[in-house]
């Protein structure tokens, strides 16, 4: 892996090059004077040589888990900038395909690299190689470069050749075209279905190219018998490279609020037959170009921002695509679905008229409310459940087979619309306006709640009673003195030890038992509390990962949401900025020890102000010396304050959702009998 070129690395790079945490490699640093000095960054972000790094962990085995590609990325991330590293990317991605080399345009250093990839993928395989390389340049780049990811896609894919009527006699020879395909993610969803042939244009030459190789590596490498590729730079809107061609369906996730696609050139432009879009509606242009490149009968599916479906400059082509039956149904996603992360992006999803089909001003519209029915319960929620809205999108598609069709769907998120009553003034056609779902029968899930706040608020009252009753008279002379955790520790009293970062690729969706041990982070504690994703076993001696067992003291490190609390579930991983504190019952009462350290007067003695945000020293949080008998005295009484806090929480989030779920009914007209 010698290269003359210096590859600098940063502490995250570091630890995916050793598959240990980024806190490990921190630690490393101050503790080895061996450890090689930065050569560049800041010291909040430090630089160093890869290659003193490489030998410094062969030298003192720290390289616990690692392979080659990890050691080739960051050479391909030192040959320069964006374009430089996607052209020596997509040269290794076609030489791994098999296509003709053009190794002879590139400078010496990025042809050496560009062999040692094609070798690398002769023997680990091609196609996982390059889509390694690549998910590497686009996760530097992602601000840059917007991508529809993969169970997206595939849904887009799915929906088109579901809505097509090309595709009736199956899907071998069926012709799918992305006018903006970027790195071909959604050509790449529709190989994986079956299309015969993938045509792609894309302004970006780099990105083209890409795309190509991609295509042309496909899932399982390079053959005979694969899709036909044809990708072309160029820009679609101006100068449709595919003119002349027709497609089966059409996938499109368009450039976002484009002012600049064209307007003046491209006002007599034939592809308008629902209208000149204004300058303000560039999608509204990507919708007709998809629809001009169909056959009769195709069909096509954007991934379009949600206001399209209201602004007031699009309603006449919005209405226009109504008329004519080509707009089919409108899907409103979750947020978290595809960039940006914050909005509930739609799937438009379209039809060219059949051969000898007439248009159908009094068709319908089917509209579809993924977002409310997967409503993102915290700002941090933006880990989609794809199986699931897969699930319901797909369920919402059968059920109504054809949008023409007066069928009630089986959900109250999913509703066939009549054209006529969409075609007002406005013609907003976001789902969640013409969508209110409400259960059919309220009364069970109404009862369960009521029963469940009846059963805190008798709860509730009980151990209010109980805390009441508490004498809190001491004088303060009688105060014992305290001690510090870490004089504790010191003592064996009990062990302190502090969270890690998981290494890159070890957690994964869920929490389950089947997906793994829960890991929980800072940032699940300030949006909601619960653990959002989870390690497997295997992946827990990959790095020194700390678990919190039944009754160990968890404590939580940053001041915004400094707590400490007696674990009483199952196993978790603590991530980092989390610490447990393992007492030693004869010595210490675990309910006294973490009412004692939560304490706010605790928490302001032992805050820093080091960094930009504020933490806890948790080995300055003090603990009063007390003996044992009176910590357990004292620990019941914290252990009913936090069964307390447990209720009077959960009693009002359900009295919030009961005062919402009332209010709704009632808007309705639901009150039956008498006043």
């Amino acid at each position: 892996m010698s290269s003359s070129l210096t590859v600098p690395v940063s502490l995250a790079e570091i630890s995916r090059l050793a598959g240990v945490g980024r806190a490990a490699v921190s630690n490393w640093r101050r503790r080895h004077p061996t450890f090689p000095a930065r050569i560049g960054g800041t010291d909040v972000n430090p630089q160093f040589s890869m290659t003193e790094i490489e030998a410094w962990l062969r030298a003192n085995g720290k390289i616990k888990k690692s392979t080659e590609r990890e050691w080739l990325w960051p050479r391909f991330d030192a040959l320069g900038g964006r374009d430089a590293v996607g052209t020596a990317l997509a040269e290794a991605g076609r030489r791994l395909a098999g296509r003709a080399a053009a190794g002879n345009e590139l400078a010496g250093e990025t042809r050496a690299l560009v062999d040692q990839a094609v070798k690398l993928g002769l023997r680990e395989g091609g196609s996982d190689t390059f889509e390694f390389l690549l998910r590497r340049w686009l996760d530097v780049h992602v601000r840059q470069i917007a991508t529809t990811p993969q169970p997206l896609a595939r849904l887009m894919a799915e929906l088109a050749l579901r809505t097509s009527l090309c595709a009736l006699d199956g899907t071998s020879g069926i012709t799918a075209v992305d006018p903006a395909c970027g790195t071909g993610h959604l050509l790449a969803a529709a190989a994986h279905e079956g299309a015969g042939s993938l045509l792609g244009g894309e302004l970006d030459p780099v990105l083209a190219d890409l795309a190509e190789a991609r295509l042309r590596l496909g899932s399982d490498g390079a053959t005979d018998d694969g899709p036909i590729i044809d990708v072309r730079a160029g820009d679609s809107l101006r100068d449709d490279p595919f003119t002349d061609t027709s497609a089966d369906i059409a996938l499109c996730n368009p450039p976002f609020n484009e002012r600049d696609w064209g307007y003046e050139e491209l006002a007599t432009d034939t592809r308008w037959s629902h209208g000149l879009p204004p300058r303000t509606e560039p999608e509204l242009a990507w919708v007709q170009h998809c629809l001009a490149r169909l056959r009769p009968g195709g069909a096509a599916v954007l991934l379009l921002p949600p206001a399209v479906a209201a602004r007031r400059a699009g309603r006449r082509i919005r209405g226009s695509l109504l008329r004519t039956g080509a707009l089919r149904a409108i899907v409103a996603l979750p947020p978290g679905c595809a960039a940006p992360h914050s909005v509930s992006l739609h799937l438009w999803v379209l039809r060219a008229p059949g051969v000898g089909e007439e248009s159908q001003a009094g068709g319908r519209l089917l509209v579809v409310d993924a977002a409310s029915r997967f409503p993102r319960t915290t700002a941090r929620d933006t880990t989609p459940d794809w199986a699931a809205i897969g699930s319901f999108v797909r369920e919402a598609f059968d059920e109504v087979r054809s949008p023409d069709e007066d069928t009630a769907p089986d959900s109250p998120f999913v509703r066939q619309m009549p054209v006529i009553e969409l075609l007002d003034d406005e013609v907003d056609l976001t789902p969640g306006r013409h969508i209110t779902p409400s259960p059919r029968d309220p009364a069970p899930r109404l009862a369960a709640s009521w029963k469940e706040f009846t059963g805190l608020t008798t709860g509730v009252g009980k151990s209010a009673r109980l805390l009441a009753a508490l004498d809190l008279t001491a004088a303060a002379a009688d105060t014992p003195t305290a001690t510090t955790v870490a004089e504790l520790a010191r003592a064996g009293a009990l062990t302190l030890r502090g969270g890690q970062q998981p290494p890159e690729g070890t957690v994964r969706e869920g929490t389950s038992p089947d997906d793994g041990i829960p890991l929980l982070t800072v940032p699940d504690l300030l949006m909601g509390g619960e653990p959002r994703g989870c390690l497997a076993p295997e992946h827990l001696a990959t790095f020194e990962a700390v678990v919190a067992e039944p009754g160990d003291i968890v404590v939580v490190g940053a001041a915004r949401k400094f707590s400490a609390w007696v674990h009483e579930g199952p196993p978790i991983v603590l991530g980092p900025q989390l610490f447990i504190v393992r007492v030693q019952p004869e010595q210490l009462d675990a309910w006294f020890v973490a009412g004692s350290l939560r304490a706010p007067a605790n928490a302001r003695q032992a805050g820093t102000h080091a960094t930009s945000s504020s933490r806890i020293d948790v080995r300055r949080l003090q603990v009063r010396q007390v003996p044992l008998s009176e910590q357990r005295r004292y620990g019941k009484a914290f252990q009913e304050l936090a069964a307390f806090e447990r209720m009077v929480r959960r009693a009002a989030d359900l009295g919030a959702d009961l005062v919402r779920d009332l209010g709704d009914e009632l808007a309705s007209g639901r009150l039956t009998g008498g006043a």
